[in-house]
């Protein structure tokens, strides 16, 4: 039997929820949806409403809502020229004050003024509209002679490196200059620079040549690279691994700080790094390891395997931090010919003590292996280093002297298949076995070096045979 009233509750509550969806669609739908297209059978079109008229808004620039730089009061007891640089650029340029502000030269109070301050006899003064009329001088640059005031250990371990050579190495020498300009700039009456300009002077450096009012050129910055030669004479560059205006030590320890140059087919380090045992545990839990140790203090523990930094540069143990990368090297892994390092000359490929470099590498490994293992894998590396010298490049260089004694090579080596061959033979292929091996990358030693190796050598044979049974250069 049937409850008293159910079918009237029912009505009601139905009518009810009928009521609601219609007020719901009116809430969310407050306009007729417009009229269809008229079909072409119709004689009066629908009646269009007028445009709304545009109402334009001009809204102030309001950095603060997305950076908090500009919403701070930052004096850290910054003198009144040197507050003035942050209350303007962190409106100006918020990017660059809040990195500061973060930054351990922030935190002790070193300000904008602290380095980029200059006198009025330095050919690189400047002063914008605030400081006209002051004694007060600056300058964009900021050569490693103003970072040596600070930090005179560092840039004084670096000007004994490889890296001190980056961009001084280039402009000397007559070849890369002709690749660059003539070759891959086609000689081009204003153009021909590009490809130093956005491609070897952002990894190698540049001479930074100033206009007439003190500012550096834009043929000459800026420029990136390691290796930049200032007007003051000064060379280097901290900020490619402690990125301005941060200068973050933990940035310059992760692989990434120098995976921007050391790439790519003549010298792929971090595809090498990533290759190894080493890269593979750092990708796997990296983000969990501790990077901010003060210097002399990141030691394993902090991480479970090396870096980098780690292996060229950190303090472990009784070492000591240093910024000379060639200090812990024994071979030149990069030339043409790999040999023992043995000059204090930081312009020679050679620059660097090998067996002390060797001693101070295995102190490295033996943090973390014993050292049995430790002295059988650089007998792996050293036997793969002599291989390449002994089997593939003193053969490769025999033929290319026989040919040019024959007079059988062209004058434009770009265009020679023999002589690019031999080329990628040492600067590309060669590279690759040797740093592989000697870094613990089994593709790049094998697949990307020595197989690739032994193909060059047979097609340079076959190069070379032809031309000294025929007397030729080309083939008919």
């Amino acid at each position: 039997m049937k409850r008293p009233g159910s079918w009237r509750t029912f009505v009601l509550i139905l009518a009810g929820l009928m009521l609601i969806g219609a007020l719901a669609g009116c809430m969310y739908n407050p306009a007729p949806a417009p009229a269809e297209a008229p079909q072409a059978s119709e004689t009066a079109p629908t009646p269009v409403p007028p445009s709304p008229k545009t109402i334009v808004v001009e809204v102030e620039r309001n950095v603060g809502a997305i950076n908090p730089a500009n919403s701070l009061e930052i004096t850290r007891g910054l003198d009144e020229v040197a507050q003035e640089c942050v209350d303007c650029h962190k409106k100006e340029t918020p990017g660059i004050v809040n990195d500061w502000r973060e930054s351990r030269h922030g935190h002790v109070g070193v300000s904008c003024l602290d380095c980029h301050i200059v006198s009025k006899e330095d050919p690189t003064a400047t002063q914008h509209e605030t400081l006209v009329g002051t004694d007060v001088y600056i300058s964009v640059l900021v050569p490693p002679s103003r970072c040596a005031e600070c930090h005179p250990k560092e840039v004084d371990e670096f000007a004994h490196s490889g890296h001190y050579r980056a961009a001084l190495q280039v402009e000397a020498k007559d070849s890369m200059q002709t690749l660059m300009h003539v070759h891959e700039g086609r000689n081009h009456p204003e153009l021909n620079n590009a490809t130093q300009e956005t491609g070897c002077m952002q990894c190698h450096g540049m001479r930074i040549q100033l206009d007439s009012e003190g500012n550096p050129t834009p043929e000459t910055w800026p420029a990136s690279g390691i290796g930049n030669v200032y007007p003051d004479g000064s060379v280097g560059n901290c900020t490619v691994c402690h990125t301005r205006h941060k200068f973050d030590i933990a940035e310059a320890r992760k692989p990434e700080a120098c995976a921007s140059c050391h790439l790519g087919p003549d010298h792929p380090d971090i595809e090498i790094y990533e290759n190894t045992k080493h890269g593979q545990i750092y990708a796997a839990e990296g983000d969990t390891w501790k990077w901010d140790s003060a210097p002399d203090a990141w030691e394993p523990g902090d991480y479970r395997a090396p870096t980098c930094a780690t292996c060229h540069m950190s303090g472990i143990g009784e070492l000591s931090t240093t910024h000379n990368v060639s200090e812990r090297l024994y071979w030149n892994l990069w030339a043409k010919r790999s040999e023992v390092r043995n000059s204090n000359d930081p312009m020679s490929p050679l620059t660097g003590d090998g067996e002390q470099g060797r001693a101070k590498m295995k102190m490295v490994c033996t943090a973390c292996h014993s050292e049995r293992m430790t002295d059988a894998y650089f007998m792996h590396g050293d036997k793969a280093v002599r291989l390449y010298n002994e089997g593939y490049y003193d053969p490769a260089l025999k033929m290319l002297n026989e040919l040019k004694e024959k007079g059988l090579l062209k004058e434009n080596p770009w265009a020679d298949e023999f002589q690019k061959i031999y080329y990628h033979l040492w600067h590309h292929q060669g590279r690759r076995a040797r740093q592989g091996a000697m870094m613990g990358a089994p593709d790049w030693a094998h697949w990307h070096g020595f197989f690739e190796l032994q193909q060059d050598l047979y097609r340079m044979e076959d190069i070379y045979n032809y031309r000294m049974e025929t007397g030729q250069i080309e083939k008919p």
